[in-house]
């Protein structure tokens, strides 16, 4: 993938309230928008070009499918709450662009005639969200990462699979064949903490798994280091689009790409067909392994939840 320009940061909203949005002149903010455009295309070209095909990808289509964000979204540049989008020296260039974002969703055109988020309309009808977002990221947050599940959610979604005369969910051979893959969830204390993995588990694993999470337990239960949390920070960055800065939004699907490649190299699945080694999660090697990255994905999901926090706070004042 080549190198692109760095994400765009809207700059910090110290005392936006009194004052009203940062002006960005259109000599500023038209060669960011172009470089997030250049930037989603890039992550987004596998996709299209597949899809034009009628093509299959069982570990990258789970970005475009479980999270269902379509690329001409992707692209679309916003610079996030409190950034006001200017004409400046460049009139001809800018104003047509600049009435069309006025006419998109929750923008309004301020009596300057600069363009940026109308904060209390986007409130007035994603409030609840934010403040669910704000509350989960917080209470995620605040709790250490567990890192001893072993990415055993993807064996529990196959578990007895075979012998109930079920398809499994991809269409990969099983790793370890179906009675090899029962015998690691046989032998293996199940963990899983999150919701969104867990009620994809078959009938027979349920009563295996130490927590029984629900939606309602959601925020007591969810923590750093699982990795489908973890993946859920690009839905909540689009959930709260367009107050979240695109940048934010694009590093975050980056997250979960790298993620989403760990959790089918770790699974029962054999990916060998795009040309990755699994992590063998059934061998102490193995589990090693899967601590390493789990950890290093906590880490990186650190920074992120951080940034969507911040923006959270600011749309709440």
């Amino acid at each position: 993938m080549p190198t692109l320009p760095a994400p765009h940061r809207a700059r910090p909203a110290t005392a936006r309230t009194a004052v009203g949005p940062d002006p960005l002149a259109g000599d500023e903010w038209l060669p960011l928008a172009a470089a997030h455009a250049e930037r989603a295309d890039a992550l987004t070209a596998g996709w299209r070009e597949r899809k034009a095909r009628g093509e299959k990808h069982a570990v990258e289509d789970f970005l475009f499918t479980y999270y269902p964000t379509r690329p001409a979204q992707l692209r679309r540049w916003h610079p996030g709450a409190g950034v006001a989008l200017a004409v400046a020296t460049r009139p001809d260039d800018v104003a047509p662009l600049l009435a069309e974002r006025a006419a998109w969703r929750w923008y309004r055109t301020g009596t300057d005639g600069g363009v940026t988020l109308d904060v209390d309309a986007f409130l007035a009808d994603r409030g609840d969200t934010v403040r669910y977002a704000r509350d989960l990221l917080a209470a995620t947050a605040s709790r250490p990462a567990t890192l001893g599940c072993f990415g055993l959610h993807e064996w529990a979604m196959v578990y007895r699979d075979h012998a109930q005369g079920r398809d499994h969910r991809h269409p990969l051979p099983l790793r370890l064949g179906a009675h090899g893959t029962d015998e690691v969830v046989a032998t293996h204390p199940v963990r899983c903490s999150h919701f969104d993995a867990f009620r994809f588990f078959t009938p027979e694993a349920v009563s295996l798994n130490r927590l029984q999470p629900t939606r309602e337990t959601q925020p007591a239960l969810e923590q750093p280091g699982c990795l489908h949390a973890n993946m859920d920070l690009y839905k909540w960055a689009v959930k709260l689009s367009p107050a979240v800065p695109s940048g934010l939004v694009l590093d975050a699907f980056e997250l979960a790409r790298d993620i989403r490649w760990v959790d089918m190299r770790a699974s029962p699945y054999d990916v060998s067909s795009y040309d990755e080694a699994p992590v063998a999660i059934e061998t102490p090697a193995g589990k090693a392994e899967y601590v390493r990255l789990q950890r290093g994905f906590a880490e990186r999901s650190a920074v992120l939840r951080a940034r969507l926090l911040e923006v959270c706070e600011r749309l709440l004042g």
